[in-house]
């Protein structure tokens, strides 16, 4: 008998590819969509093969019949309080109330377990999520990935293209930082979705690469050579992300105020994969960094 597995965000990005993926693995797919969700990528799903419920995550009673006969539930989901952490756990309890034994929350991420709080409002957000979670009745776990390779087409500092430069903090030059693409992330969570013996936590990284490395990288794509400029102290500029935070109150209420940009290129390098798990899953073609530049 297939598989059943239930996918929480499944038109965004990386939840329609975890759809994909987990079709292309022989599982069958429920996808919870709300009324108001883009109806070019719910056509999307169902013509993928996606058994589409159209339910609200505060509607229990929904969730709980959209959960029987479920084997995971995958959340992609993002968003602030009122998604991560709110939205998750009435997903979560109808999950529990329906029988589901696993349960994949969106950790899609820097390793948050290495970082403080205060480092990252967003992951923040999941270790709040992450405390409800490990004292209910189901087995969790989740998947960091890194950054998502294609935020180094933005001109972050760390590949900034404009001014050729690859920026870094002090005595972080050969800090390697891990990055996956969404594809890749989507493929090892549809076989994790599918693996019945997945612990807490699976941490993975399709390349994983420091400034000095990058430069090279860099060199290779755009023809040029790119300077490394040192910005200083990781502390100094924790500090600075302080203050512009309090002077950027509303940004609280932004998924990706400036001040939170900064927090997720703090995030990098203040917690990396020592020992990533890629082999898990053998099979996927892990991508390089010159793949989000095609």
């Amino acid at each position: 008998m297939n598989k059943v597995i239930l996918v929480a965000g499944a038109t965004g990005d990386l939840g329609s590819k975890l759809c994909k993926e987990l079709i292309k693995r022989g599982a069958l797919v429920r996808a919870i969509v709300r009324a108001e969700s883009n109806s070019a990528s719910v056509s999307l799903l169902r013509g993928m093969g996606v058994e589409i419920i159209q339910a609200e995550l505060s509607d229990v009673n929904s969730l709980v019949a959209a959960c029987k006969g479920v084997c995971c539930v995958v959340s992609t989901l993002a968003g602030l309080h009122d998604v991560i952490v709110n939205a998750q756990s009435q997903l979560l309890q109808a999950a529990i109330k329906a029988g589901v034994p696993r349960f994949i929350p969106s950790d899609f991420c820097t390793d948050y377990t290495q970082l403080q709080i205060g480092d990252n409002r967003n992951f923040d957000l999941r270790k709040t999520f992450q405390s409800i979670i490990d004292q209910s009745d189901i087995r969790a776990t989740s998947i960091f990935n890194g950054a998502f390779t294609h935020v180094l087409k933005y001109d972050i500092p760390l590949l900034n293209t404009k001014e050729q430069q690859i920026e870094y903090f002090t005595g972080k030059l050969h800090w390697r930082i891990d990055f996956t693409t969404v594809q890749d992330t989507a493929a090892y969570t549809a076989a994790a979705a599918l693996d019945e013996s997945t612990p807490r936590y699976l941490r993975i990284a399709g390349t994983q690469i420091s400034p000095s490395e990058l430069a090279d990288v860099a060199k290779q794509l755009f023809g040029s050579n790119f300077y490394l400029k040192e910005w200083g102290a990781m502390e100094a500029f924790s500090a600075y992300i302080s203050q512009v935070r309090q002077q950027q109150p509303e940004g609280e209420h932004e998924l990706y105020p400036v001040w939170q940009q900064m927090q997720y290129l703090y995030s990098m390098f203040a917690a990396q994969h020592t020992i990533p798990d890629n082999d898990r899953y053998p099979g996927i073609d892990w991508q390089s960094i010159q793949s989000a530049f095609k």
